[in-house]
This record gives structure tokens, sequence and C-alpha cells, in this order.
């Protein structure tokens, strides 16, 4: 049988597709069991814990000008808090998104080094859209504050959202 054969070609897509779900299952597990042990062990941040570890787990401090602590805020809306007010139709965009990425991904997608970005924003999406029914709203919890820039506080979901869109990206620009 020829090496390009659609068998070969098909059960080759399958065993990617396969492993694509595997990384996207296992990116959904972490950011769930942190946004868990956040929200259940760590309280709360005030707006006025100003200082280092800022009323969470201080990782590291002034590493090359570089802070991280592990803190538990929320966001009701989408990035940075955008849209808070508009919660019920930020989780119906979400989850249409979330449909329409996965027809994309599992019924058009012929380029196979699409898949692990586009699990990955799918991954990142179903884990925030998750926490607005367990939680109603979203558990955030990385905080990096960089040579005295307070970065937005941010979780293991939105970080598999952001690296699959740049991916797309960087993938897209090397595309002949």
């Amino acid at each position: 049988m020829c090496e390009h054969s659609p068998v070969i070609m098909a059960s080759n897509r399958r065993k990617l597709v396969y492993q694509a779900i595997l990384i996207g299952m296992a990116i959904l597990l972490a950011d769930q069991l942190s946004k868990f042990l956040v929200y259940r062990f760590i309280p709360l941040m005030d707006s006025v814990a100003y200082w280092y570890p800022y009323g969470g787990i201080g990782i590291f401090k002034n590493v090359g000008g570089i802070e991280f602590s592990i803190n538990h805020m929320t966001n009701k809306g989408a990035a940075w808090g955008m849209f808070g007010n508009y919660q019920l139709p930020l989780v119906i965009l979400r989850m249409g998104l979330i449909a329409g990425l996965c027809v994309y991904l599992f019924c058009f997608n012929r380029d196979s080094s699409w898949q692990i970005p586009l699990i990955l924003i799918i991954a990142g999406a179903v884990g925030n859209v998750a926490d607005f029914f367990l939680y109603g709203h979203v558990v955030d919890m990385l905080h990096f504050v960089f040579w005295g820039y307070d970065f937005p506080i941010f979780n293991v979901a939105d970080s598999a959202i952001s690296i699959g869109i740049g991916l797309l990206f960087v993938i897209s620009w090397f595309k002949d």
C-alpha cells in the first residue's frame, strides 16, 4: 500500500485528533483543579493588599525585577473584566464560539498544524465557561508584576487561549 494512501492518512489524522483531545483534557483538568484549590484555600484578594504577596501565596519576589504570587481574584466579564455587566450574553457567546471552533476543528480543518492551537483555545474557553456554572464568575489566580507593572491576574485557561492564538499567528505567518 502506498505511503500516502487514504487509509493511512485517515488513521494518522485520527491519531492526531486523539492526541489533541488528550492535550485539551489535560489543560482543562489543570485549569479546573487550580481554580478549585484557589477557590477553596486562598481568601479572595482584598483591593487594599498591595504588598507582596498581595494576600496570596508568594512564589518569588524580585527575580530580575519580576514578582509572582498565587492570588484569588474573580472576573465576571471577558478579558480584564470587560463587559462584566453582561455575564449571560458573554457565556452564550462563548458557548457559541466553542461550538463553532469544535465544528471547524473536527469537520473542516485539514491543516494538522492548527489542531493543537485550536484545542488550546477550546480547552481554555471551556474552562472559563465551566467557571460561570460552578462559581458564577471566572476564578483568576496567576499574578505577575513585571518591573513595577502589575499585570492583570489570569488563570490556566487564559494562558491556554493566549498561547493557542499566538501559535495560530506564528503558524499563519510562516505558512507559504
